[in-house]
């Protein structure tokens, strides 16, 4: 079903995709607009987040802001209640990542990395509920990783922060499906964007993944979408606390 009044629609509906400006977190936005929703694009350079806006076939309004400044979200998330018709799907997209080996992390920059992949995307929660909770209804997806469930050397402080990721997104089903609300994540895996572009164009990787994935190929970052407006819209309004990994078979695959 993919008219006008399909469950998969988003008309009427305001989302926020944090990170939204480049990458998965811009084809999110992309996918979003498409079904119908009004989308609130963010990200800290405004530059950049006007020319996410123009490439999107759709409503798309740039909102810059550091995830990591409560007060600063908090704001922005005002904004939306006054200007766009409140919040009824948030995006927790934006990430952080810094491969380091175990005894090569300072506490620091491990603070500073689950600043932004955790709890950034839980104070995100806690002021997307508050608006959402008088409404009864509302959607919150977390992006992942499969470095969440499974893990590999050299990346400890990144595993955590993903793992804990997840487990925050079951904590947020339980507390606020009473309210209406759901909570999914969605762990992508190896996918060609912007950031994965050295690995991309290195044929060792390439010939690894093309064995270890039950696809054998890198993931089109447009490929990312079809989930993310799946568990936006009314088709998932059962579906609560779930990880689906958008991953080209890797976890399903030794």
């Amino acid at each position: 079903m993919t008219g006008k009044h399909s469950p998969f629609r988003l008309d009427g509906k305001t989302a926020l995709v944090t990170g939204g400006g480049r990458g998965l977190g811009l084809e999110i936005a992309k996918a979003l607009a498409n079904a119908g929703a009004r989308v609130i694009v963010n990200g800290r350079n405004e530059e950049t987040l006007l020319e996410a806006v123009r490439s999107i076939d759709g409503e798309a309004i740039p909102v810059a802001f550091d995830v990591t400044d409560e007060e600063a979200l908090t704001s922005a998330l005002d904004l939306i209640e006054q200007n766009h018709g409140g919040l009824q799907i948030l995006i927790n997209n934006v990430g952080n990542r810094n491969r380091r080996g175990l005894l090569d992390f300072d506490s620091l920059s491990v603070a500073k990395l689950l600043e932004t992949n955790l709890v950034a995307p839980f104070a995100l929660a806690r002021e997307a509920a508050r608006r959402m909770i008088p409404r009864i209804t509302g959607r919150i997806i977390n992006i992942t990783s499969i470095a969440g469930p499974i893990s590999r050397s050299g990346d400890p402080a990144y595993t955590a922060s993903k793992g804990g990721l997840e487990a925050l997104t079951r904590a947020l089903a339980a507390e606020l499906g009473p309210h209406g609300i759901t909570a999914n994540a969605i762990a992508p895996g190896y996918f060609a964007t912007e950031a994965n572009m050295q690995m991309v164009e290195d044929k060792a990787v390439g010939e690894w993944l093309e064995k270890r994935t039950s696809l054998g190929r890198w993931g089109n970052p447009s490929e990312i979408a079809g989930a993310a407006v799946f568990l936006a819209s009314d088709a998932a309004s059962y579906i609560t606390g779930q990880t689906l990994a958008i991953d080209g078979g890797y976890l399903a695959h030794f």
